[in-house]
């Protein structure tokens, strides 16, 4: 049993010092997953790597809702998902009229460029994931840990112990699923 499921289970027992030990041990790995998740963020995102990771550690480690891990990969799963989460929050709070609505925030810098970079809609993927995993929990699971967590297949497959032909299945499934789903309402 490697340190960090060791931690997990002292913060299980209900350890208050052990989650001032896991910080360091994951820290770098949730600052990488964090970062990976913004660079496919629309320019302008108002919260940065280290506010997403500071934010998703605290809701990990609330003693106020217990959580049990089995082991790292479960860790950082829950991380990732804790992640989207934040992010999507964020994306709706951002969509409120109070906060501009639909308006889209320019920086003048940005105003001769004559192409936009291509943006995800976090909103309309999380409607459409929530729809995919009330089909298939399975499926959705790994594209939370795919897009949302930046895990490889390899690394997909052994965390939801299945095989890498059925990760790599799944995936092609999802992502056509969630490509129709995502343009189905768009029409």
């Amino acid at each position: 049993m490697n340190e960090v499921t060791q931690i997990l289970r002292r913060i299980e027992r209900g350890d208050a010092i052990a989650s001032g030990d896991l910080l360091p041990l994951v820290y770098d790995e949730l600052r990488r997953l964090a970062a990976e998740r913004l660079k496919r963020e629309k320019s302008g995102q108002s919260i940065q790597a280290t506010a997403l990771v500071h934010e998703a550690y605290l809701r990990l480690v609330d003693s106020r809702e217990q959580q049990g891990w089995e082991n790292s990969g479960h860790f950082f799963a829950a991380a990732a998902e804790s992640m989207r989460r934040i992010l999507v929050e964020n994306a709706r709070r951002k969509k409120r009229i109070k906060h501009g609505g639909d308006l889209n925030r320019v920086e003048l810098d940005e105003v001769e460029l004559a192409t936009e970079e291509p943006c995800e809609d976090l909103v309309a993927l999380d409607e459409a994931l929530r729809k995919l995993e009330a089909e298939d929990p399975r499926k959705a699971e790994l594209v939370k840990l795919r897009f949302f967590a930046g895990l490889t297949m390899p690394e997909i497959a052994l965390a939801m112990k299945i095989s890498l032909a059925t990760a790599e299945r799944d995936w092609t499934y999802a992502r056509t699923w969630l490509y129709a789903e995502m343009n189905e309402n768009n029409f």
